[in-house]
């Protein structure tokens, strides 16, 4: 062990670019815990890891899912007790695992959640409160955008942060917009009681760091949408966070909110990771995720280049509010991963005046932050991108040939 240590130090030191680009800023001195595709061994399939100091280590022998793992009493106690088998470096799988660098002969990152559904809290900052607004008055025509966007701001105002959604104030300012003629079904999951929470994608169906990421091919209004998503277990205890891409068709979406499927769930417009930072009681917790910065980079192939941010302490509801509401009326049995929306509304033209900004094919997408590492994914349409195929029945017959649940549970 102490000479792998040392083995994967030098790795790191030789060639630290890669792992900076998907690693948290402290290293792996967090519990960073994520699944990846093994294709060692008899049967290749998808494992349980911890990523150490001394490299790559397979959990599945103990966890074969990560739910099952997230489930435990202490999760960052059990991954420091399980030995695991050494898979690789952690630069190896790293680098492995950026767009365009993929060896299938070589493990890689998929998403970190396998049996956990995935949910979205939608309209959970002031900014972007005010763009679903003008998504909806624009009717999905983002040419209508720019001029509705200052009558909006005229009305609304930009403090709309300063309100606590289903507080007596805001109940005050949705009557006097009601007066106005500007509700909203937007405003009303923006400043109400009720937060927007909706399911993002099938189970097993995200993609993780290095993957395509996909819009449909008949949207002409999208962007990137950068979050904080919490890994929630089946008891209804967070237990870490990761990063996360919720893929937004804004003119879909704009047409009517009942339109909401189509425009947020379709093949690889989910991405999560790159891995899971386990909440371990020594420095990582649920109060630095409400005081993470998440950074935004869009950089295309034509040269294009966009920056942003998402400050979770702009957020307008507790994230341990949003899992509340998540629970109050249904349980998730296998737990859930839930994204917590985002500051970040581009605005800034890509190409004519007033078209604002829309993916195109090749864009680079990279979400990262200081605990959480950096999340790596290329924009392809969801047609083309790869066909997801490996479901429910497809991973329980995974698992079975490769032994992991004679004395295991799932």
């Amino acid at each position: 062990m102490n000479n792998m240590t040392a083995t994967a130090v030098a790795e790191r030191a030789r060639a630290p670019q890669t792992a900076l680009q998907v690693l948290p800023d402290d290293g792996l001195q967090g519990t960073l815990v994520g699944r990846v595709w093994a294709p060692q061994g008899a049967v290749a399939g998808p494992a349980v890891v911890a990523l150490r100091p001394e490299g790559v280590f397979d959990l599945s022998a103990h966890y074969p899912t990560m739910s099952t793992l997230l489930d435990t009493l202490a999760p960052a106690e059990a991954v420091r007790a399980a030995t695991g088998q050494y898979l690789c470096s952690v630069d190896d799988l790293l680098t492995n695992s950026l767009p365009g660098t993929r060896d299938t002969s070589r493990p890689w990152l998929l998403a970190p959640c396998d049996l956990q559904v995935v949910k979205a809290a939608g309209v959970t900052f002031a900014a972007s409160l005010i763009e679903r607004v003008i998504e909806e008055q624009a009717r999905g025509d983002a040419s209508r955008a720019q001029a509705l966007r200052s009558q909006v701001i005229e009305l609304i105002g930009e403090n709309l942060a300063d309100i606590r959604p289903g507080s007596p104030e805001a109940m005050e300012l949705k009557t006097l917009l009601q007066e106005k003629g500007l509700w909203s079904q937007y405003l009303e999951v923006g400043i109400g009681p009720d937060a927007e929470v909706f399911t993002k994608a099938p189970v097993l169906a995200s993609v993780g760091c290095g993957d395509d990421i996909g819009i449909r091919s008949d949207s002409a209004w999208n962007n990137p949408e950068p979050e904080v998503v919490l890994a929630v277990n089946s008891r209804g205890q967070i237990v870490g966070a990761t990063l996360g891409n919720d893929v937004n068709l804004r003119d879909i979406e704009g047409r009517s909110a009942l339109l909401l499927g189509k425009a947020k769930d379709n093949n690889a417009s989910c991405a999560l990771g790159p891995f899971i930072r386990i909440f371990d009681g020594a420095g990582f917790g649920l109060d630095q995720v409400r005081n993470e910065t998440v950074h935004l980079r869009v950089a295309g192939a034509d040269g294009y280049e966009l920056r942003g941010i998402n400050t979770m302490a702009s957020i307008s509801r507790d994230p341990a509010d949003l899992v509340a509401q998540t629970l109050a009326a249904h349980q998730y049995p296998d737990g859930f991963m839930l994204f917590l929306g985002t500051l970040f509304a581009p605005i800034e033209d890509r190409d004519e005046p007033g078209s604002g900004f829309t993916h195109k094919l090749g864009d680079v997408v990279t979400i990262q932050s200081h605990w959480l590492g950096g999340l790596h994914n290329r924009v392809t349409h969801s047609e083309t991108a790869a066909p997801w195929r490996f479901g429910l029945r497809a991973f329980i017959s995974n698992l079975t040939q490769r032994g992991l649940l004679r004395d295991a549970v799932l």
